[in-house]
């Protein structure tokens, strides 16, 4: 057996690679994670948590306005941007402190500055060359941007964390998740919100209905939604930018933010002169153990573009490890993987959009509910909540759950553990409600939409 350094080196510190080196770590397994940045990854440091953070800061707009109603005389109020930032960062540092205390505890080296894969056993870290039995690629995605003129004027997600002011115009170019969870923060702050799509609808891939619900209670908030919309120019005007539209015509805004898709971060990782199979787009072809092309080369998260989630990437790390230090041998479950998107007001979802059930299922019943919540009553805000099953009618078994409104990933991540074990519409109408809730209405629905 040959002598190597390390059992297993690692590519990148985020979710995923933290999750599998640690384990390996604390199976006995000495491993080195290469890092470029801080530990922690997109989710710690460019994503989830901080934009969880800036999105609960814009809510309280919300909560001190709807408190009037309640009774309640707020005075005074107003918002400082560059104190969130400061307390937002201050939170991620701490953070990436746990994260370098649990490689640490679990005996993992980390080395600093991005890591080149020369073969299959070697990787050039920081100009040193280090031998592994074992390489795990967990460099996750960036933001992709197009080639059009004055785009180095657009900032992605990655800057809008870190905006040092606040800007009183935003455009956001995409119809994503991302795009959309920055529209419900800039707005929710203040902003005036323009979102430029290229399709009907925001979301391209989640049930349609859950699509338009959210369009109409974008819209009520005075976020702009331009349609069948692209960009074909950016210029800068003074301290202000000239946005020039497929249509000809031109806006003014403080700031364009592009949320048009994330890349596989693999450029410059020598990948490709390893042996290693990349798709068009330099995502990494993996099979069901997360073997690559070369078999002692392994990839995890987003970099190998399955599903873009952090709990799958760290479920894809937790299994590698078992894999190859633990002898247990599993694999992670791809179908029904419940997802949420933190826009103004939330979405969960779970299983199949009643489209995707169509194509896959002869007979399929919809049950749908679309109210506003008990807090709204007083309030006086006008906000929906829409909430739909889909549902096998030969099996009655439940095949997608989809929810747009107050508290909806919290109530999706319980209905999701019944969705995972094939629970049937007559089990959701035999469970009791927890009343007055918005979530007894997914076991109180009994008509079915007529189609």
């Amino acid at each position: 057996m040959a002598d190597y350094e390390y059992d297993l080196i690692t590519l990148g510190a985020g979710s995923g690679g933290v999750r599998a080196s640690r384990l390996a770590g604390g199976y006995g397994a000495k491993v080195a994670v290469c890092e470029e940045d801080r530990v922690g990854g997109t989710c710690v440091l460019r994503g989830c948590i901080p934009k969880k953070l800036l999105i609960f800061g814009a809510h309280y707009a919300d909560h001190m306005e709807d408190a009037v109603n309640y009774g309640w005389t707020i005075g005074g109020a107003h918002h400082d941007w560059q104190t969130l930032i400061r307390n937002k960062n201050s939170e991620l540092d701490r953070l990436n402190g746990i994260y370098l205390n649990i490689l640490k505890d679990n005996n993992v080296y980390l080395k600093q500055g991005r890591a080149v894969v020369i073969d299959d056993h070697t990787v050039e870290v920081g100009g040193e060359r280090l031998t592994t039995e074992n390489i795990l690629i967990a460099v996750g995605g960036w933001p992709n941007l197009p080639s059009i003129p004055g785009i180095e004027h657009a900032i992605t997600s990655n800057e809008a964390l870190e905006l040092p002011i606040l800007p009183k115009k935003v455009v956001i170019v995409g119809g994503g998740y991302i795009a959309v969870e920055f529209a419900g923060i800039f707005s929710g702050f203040g902003s005036s919100v323009t979102e430029i799509i290229r399709g009907e609808e925001v979301l391209r891939g989640f049930d349609n209905d859950i699509r338009k619900s959210l369009s109409e209670e974008m819209r009520k908030r005075d976020i702009k939604i331009l349609a069948k919309t692209e960009v074909t120019e950016i210029k800068k005007s003074g301290q202000n930018l000239l946005v020039t539209l497929n249509s000809g015509s031109v806006m003014e805004t403080d700031c364009i933010m592009y949320a048009t898709g994330r890349a596989a971060n693999t450029k410059g990782l020598g990948l490709e002169k390893a042996g290693v199979e990349l798709k068009k787009d330099g995502s990494i072809v993996v099979d069901k153990c997360n073997r690559t092309s070369r078999s002692n080369i392994y990839a995890v998260g987003d970099v190998t573009d399955r599903i873009q989630l952090t709990p799958v990437a760290i479920q894809e790390g937790h299994a590698l490890a078992d894999m190859l230090f633990n002898k247990n041998k599993q694999f992670v479950d791809y179908s029904n993987v419940p997802s949420a998107v933190f826009s103004t007001p939330p979405i969960a979802v779970v299983g199949l959009t009643e489209e995707e059930a169509k194509e896959q299922f002869e007979y399929i019943d919809v049950y749908e509910s679309n109210f506003k919540p008990l807090v709204h009553t007083i309030s006086g805000r006008d906000e929906r909540t829409f909430m739909k099953l889909v549902v096998d009618s030969k099996t009655d078994v439940v095949l997608g759950c989809h929810m747009m409104g107050i508290d909806a990933p919290e109530i999706i991540q319980g209905i999701a553990i019944a969705i995972k074990c094939g629970a049937k519409k007559g089990q959701f109408d035999a469970t009791t409600g927890i009343h007055p809730s918005s979530a007894e209405e997914f076991v109180t629905m009994r008509s079915k939409r007529s189609n």
